[in-house]
């Protein structure tokens, strides 16, 4: 059995990848070393409730060309990130606009918003960020950062914000419209009937083998009869090679999932962030809003930020200095193998949203034509 191609790992990059090389002849072999395909964006259907396994994804774009590619695969519904912040006893809309700043100061127009934001920066007085808590008060004040992204800073890197460089945060985005859309993007929305369904219209034709890891895979092959020209390979790069320059660096979740079965609304919206540090999770996904069920029951998600080891589930590159220089070190590695691609958010060590990661795999399928 020769294939063109071993592709490496059945998430979005792969099965885009899979799929274009499929139209041009090519033959290619998936596996993935988990026992379902679509990896990260995996969905899976729980009291009649399309529930996002490993964490909400929610498809944006402001490219057209990737928009319609996706909508090939699924069709899309019409949902809006609108996700609301619990501090103590009081919510706050997101992403920071006048509905914040009017709950916060009882403020009404643009102008009062920016006088008062203005007001709390000056009497700061910081000129040059030593840190990402100067960074963020320095952008947005006092309030704003002390109840906003103080805590749910903390949570997502485990350390405190003032022992996190300033770099992190480039800006603020604060609106002064009374908008709740979180993303700016043109189109945005669900596949209907989830991601799943998406992933294996793309892997239509393709064979397909889960519960199947790499390593062990490729020392059975010579038995098996199983050749092939080149591997996309979209697992850890550093995994790939042993460590042998040393780990990358991640931060990864656990879920905690919830089914209720006698509650048909738990909380009125899909995503809900806490931002607390004194709360141990970052936020609650109730997933049946993401597509507007009407089921009887729910089920919830409650995200936890956690320190990243070597067997856990990488989600998150942690991109300072230290950890761009080793990745540098293993792309030359990679570019010295000569018969193997390396895709995705672990394989160039990149967080992707997911209509980068369609077009950096649909950009790889056209350069290997």
């Amino acid at each position: 059995m020769h294939y063109d191609y071993l592709i490496v790992g059945a998430g979005l990059f792969g099965s885009v990848f899979a799929c274009e090389m499929k139209k041009k002849g090519k033959r290619c072999l998936v596996i993935d070393k988990r026992e379902h395909i679509a990896g990260n964006i995996y969905t899976e259907e729980i009291l009649g409730i399309q529930v996002h396994k490993y964490g909400a994804h929610i498809f944006h774009t402001s490219d057209k060309r990737i928009w319609e590619y996706a909508n090939r695969y699924a069709e899309f519904n019409r949902f809006i990130n609108s996700p609301v912040a619990v501090y103590g006893e009081e919510l706050y809309n997101l992403p920071f606009n006048m509905n914040t700043f009017h709950k916060m100061w009882g403020v009404k127009t643009p102008a009062e918003a920016k006088a008062k934001i203005e007001e709390q920066i000056r009497e700061l007085n910081i000129s040059e960020p030593q840190n990402l808590e100067e960074q963020a008060l320095s952008l947005a004040g006092r309030d704003v950062y002390e109840k906003l992204i103080k805590g749910y800073t903390e949570k997502q890197w485990g350390r405190s914000c003032r022992e996190l460089p300033a770099f992190i945060i480039k800006r603020v985005p604060l609106r002064f419209t009374y908008d709740n859309n979180y993303f700016n993007d043109r189109y945005q929305g669900i596949p209907i009937g989830g991601y799943t369904a998406m992933a294996e219209k793309m892997l239509e034709g393709t064979e397909v083998r889960t519960n199947t890891e790499y390593k062990r895979f490729i020392k059975r092959c010579g038995a098996e009869g199983i050749t092939f020209d080149k591997v996309l390979y979209t697992g850890m790069i550093d995994e790939y090679f042993d460590y042998k320059l040393g780990a990358l660096e991640y931060r990864s979740l656990r879920f905690e999932q919830e089914q209720m079965p006698d509650c048909a609304n738990y909380q009125g919206n899909a995503v809900v962030n806490y931002t607390e540090r004194s709360v141990p999770y970052t936020r609650v996904i109730e997933h049946k809003h993401f597509e507007f069920g009407d089921q009887p029951g729910t089920v919830i998600t409650r995200e936890y930020p956690a320190k990243w080891q070597p067997g856990d589930e990488p989600y998150y590159p942690i991109n300072d200095a230290r950890n761009e220089e080793l990745f540098r070190k293993y792309k030359k590695l990679a570019e010295e193998e000569g018969n193997i691609l390396f895709g995705g958010r672990l394989g160039q060590y990149r967080y992707y949203d997911m209509d980068k990661v369609i077009a950096a795999a649909l950009d790889m399928a056209e350069s290997e034509a």
